[in-house]
């Protein structure tokens, strides 16, 4: 896994090529990110399905309990497809973008 940090979020991008993997694998160290804004970069699953997509789910629910932001990218989903407790934009751009916005709502204390 390669890790950027930024300056109100991290990214993460899986080195392997399992989506399902790498969600597992982020659920087994998310504590050690709990406290940071995520941006998880899925940018090379050029084929990800919806199921594989909810593997993040849980992990998604956790992290944004915790008023943090967590946030998938991939452009090969149909956003109509994906729940709402999902966030997925389709560049790393917009992922900025919604983290930003993010942080302003939670600092306004929606």
């Amino acid at each position: 896994m390669k890790t950027e940090k930024f300056d109100n979020y991290l990214v993460l991008t899986d080195e392997k090529d399992d989506a399902k993997d790498f969600a597992s694998f982020i659920g087994s160290i998310h504590h050690q990110f709990e406290n940071d804004n995520l941006v998880l970069d899925l940018q090379k699953y050029k084929l990800l399905k919806l199921e594989e997509l909810l593997s993040f789910l849980d992990i998604s629910n956790h992290h944004r309990s915790n008023k943090k932001s967590f946030i998938l990218i991939n452009d090969t989903i149909n956003i109509d497809d994906v729940p709402d407790e999902l966030n997925v934009v389709p560049t790393m751009q917009e992922a900025q973008d919604m983290v930003q916005m993010e942080e302003i709502e939670r600092d306004l204390g929606f």
